[in-house]
């Protein structure tokens, strides 16, 4: 290569390059890598379309697959992942088709076959090019492409399972066994090879299509595509809607979109579970969405598509449409009014009895009580009041009891409650009167129509402005539902004896992990909802954008993560899905998705669908 210092009289073009320049440029690599190699120029030879007849083997018939495996730096499967060894080399005109995430078979001798992923591509050298050189480095700024001849692309993949067949059954195992090397690599294109592999249900509840890269996973089935869907029966275990669910993403990641054509599906006519009272009955969920942004009442009514699409997604046995059985329950707030210009559904307005807060004290406790007048309140003040007034107290009635200037001295002086303490949480419960007892009927009066199988029941709150105020309506419901499901010995039969769906969007301000009384007590609650709600028949359906605040109590029993789009980097990490995944979310447009749900199949990457299966936006 010293030979080279008159490169610069040479003017760049390949086509007028002097003989000995020609060959300085590779005759010092080529002598090194054939001594080493003996059949290197048969090899060189072979690796050209053109000069494959000059090589010894005839090729008979049509090339199949992408490539084979390769053994050239050893070919292994082990039980740590950081030790399995498997390469693929990729021919010259597969190599545009090849992506990561790109799921593949390898076969066995005997019938099975190895499913995988492309979990990294690499070009290695291959005979006669050294590209790092200068002529090489010219030649390609000047020519009109790159001659792969000179490079062998290779596909490191990742092992995902063994499928084999049992009887009429195509099943999956543990990858046990390492595949012969050359072994021929294809792509995965049949429906069961893939969702065999990747442990996906042949039914349940639609979530989205199967996606590689961005784009559709393509089969030879008909139809091409592959839904992905939550198992969502007892014969394999427990409905997972009942273990949870989590949808994060970033704004404008279309994860209200998403939302809502995942709960649609959970109002489909035919979807029922099987309740214990009164016999071994099959009973339609109910969803009770809490909804800040007022968004979810749009369900009522039909989403904005053609008749194509309405056909394709019945094809993939997807519910979609306006949901007539959807009520907005409307919190009435006093100074708080409600504008429904956006969606048809019927409007039912309730207001919160202070009668809850004796079962639940710390709706009150939001303003800064600490232990001490948690204490005082929940176990002296509130039980008392309730002793004097009578169940059907109200708010105000309960902050004249706390202006009784004898009362105060009579618990100082017993030693019940201190006289500061007693001053503190009369000062602190005081600012709820514009949340309870307004000119509605109550909540607890209108049980049957708030919790109604196969209905869709929305709580807006975007009307309110006191976030305080919001907080209290939130968790006063939810609490509700949740001691309700809990109770062996309930007050509403109709909340118990029903399969419900809790949606909370903005998950995050208000089951967030903090150190006051109320925080403590609400994430006590939904971390044992969440516990028992496969025995109950109670699912959590989490919606936000800041998952890390989400209090890791209540997060540690999700068993299904959905994840749109996140840049933020303590987001990402929050959501504790595989690495693989982890890399996808920042560069995800809207509508892609990846899903971690251990139980249900592998990580996998989804494309949502492109239309809203209901009525989504303010201006649809």
């Amino acid at each position: 290569m010293s030979d080279l210092g008159d490169f610069t009289e040479y003017d760049g073009d390949p086509g007028d390059a002097p003989e000995d320049v020609e060959a300085a440029g590779s005759t010092a690599d080529d002598s090194a890598t054939q001594s080493s190699t003996p059949d290197r120029a048969r090899g060189n030879a072979a690796s050209r379309d053109d000069d494959f007849e000059a090589y010894d083997a005839d090729p008979v018939g049509t090339d199949t697959g992408i490539g084979v495996l390769s053994a050239a730096e050893g070919l292994r499967i082990h039980e740590e992942d950081g030790e399995t060894r498997l390469r693929a080399y990729v021919t010259a005109g597969n190599r545009s088709d090849v992506r990561i995430g790109t799921y593949l078979l390898a076969p066995y001798p005997d019938g099975e076959s190895l499913f995988a992923r492309v979990a990294g591509i690499e070009y290695a050298q291959e005979y006669r090019a050294d590209d790092a050189t200068e002529i090489h480095a010219r030649r390609a700024m000047r020519s009109a492409g790159i001659d792969e001849a000179d490079f062998k692309l290779m596909a490191s993949l990742e092992p995902v399972a063994v499928l084999y067949e049992d009887g009429d059954e195509l099943r999956r195992r543990m990858t046990d066994r390492v595949p012969k090397p050359e072994t021929v690599v294809r792509h995965a294109d049949d429906t069961e090879e893939i969702t065999t592999g990747l442990k996906i249900p042949d039914s349940g509840v639609f979530f989205g299509h199967l996606a590689v890269g961005g784009e559709k996973v393509r089969t030879v089935a008909e139809p091409p595509t592959i839904a992905y869907r939550l198992r969502d029966d007892y014969e394999r275990g427990d409905p997972l809607v009942f273990r949870h669910t989590l949808i994060a993403g970033g704004t404008g990641s279309g994860k209200t979109h998403a939302a809502k054509n995942v709960l649609r599906q959970f109002l489909a006519e035919d979807r029922t579970y099987p309740v214990e009272a009164g016999g071994d009955r099959e009973v339609r969920p109910a969803v009770v969405q809490f909804d800040p942004q007022d968004e979810y009442a749009q369900m009522h009514d039909d989403g904005d598509y053609d008749e194509d699409f309405a056909r394709r997604v019945e094809r993939d046995g997807v519910a979609h449409g306006g949901h007539d059985d959807t009520l907005a329950f409307v919190p009435k707030i006093q100074g708080a009014s409600y504008d429904a210009s956006h969606h048809r559904a019927e409007q039912v307005e309730f207001t919160i009895p202070f009668s809850m807060v004796r079962d639940n004290p710390w709706l009150i406790a939001g303003s800064g009580l600490n232990d001490n007048q948690y204490n005082a309140l929940a176990y002296e003040l509130l039980p008392r009041f309730g002793d004097e007034y009578g169940g059907g107290a109200t708010y105000d009635q309960f902050t004249t009891f706390l202006d009784d200037p004898a009362l105060r001295e009579e618990l100082d002086e017993s030693g019940r409650v201190h006289e500061a303490t007693f001053d503190a949480v009369a000062r602190r419960v005081r600012g709820f009167g514009h949340v309870f007892d307004q000119d509605a009927k109550p909540i607890t009066e209108r049980i049957h129509e708030f919790v109604r199988p196969g209905g869709l029941t929305c709580v807006p709150t975007y009307h309110v402005t006191d976030t305080r105020a919001t907080e209290t309506v939130v968790l006063a419901l939810a609490s509700l539902l949740v001691d309700e499901k809990l109770s062996n010995d309930p007050t509403y039969d109709r909340i118990k004896d029903t399969p419900l769906l809790v949606g909370m969007d903005e998950a995050h301000n208000f089951l967030t992990d903090a150190e006051s009384v109320q925080a403590r007590k609400v994430i006590g609650k939904f971390t044992d909802a969440a516990k028992q709600g496969r025995k109950e028949r109670l699912g959590l359906f989490l919606i936000t954008q800041d998952p890390q605040d989400i209090a890791e109590p209540v997060f540690k029993q999700i068993n299904t993560t959905v994840v749109l789009n996140l840049g933020d980097e303590d987001a990402i990490s929050a959501v504790n899905i595989p690495s693989e995944l982890e890399s996808k979310v920042p560069y995800m447009e809207q509508g892609q998705m990846v899903v971690y749900s251990p139980d249900n199949s592998e990580p996998v990457e989804l494309i949502g669908l492109e239309h809203c299966l209901t009525r989504h936006g303010r201006d649809s």
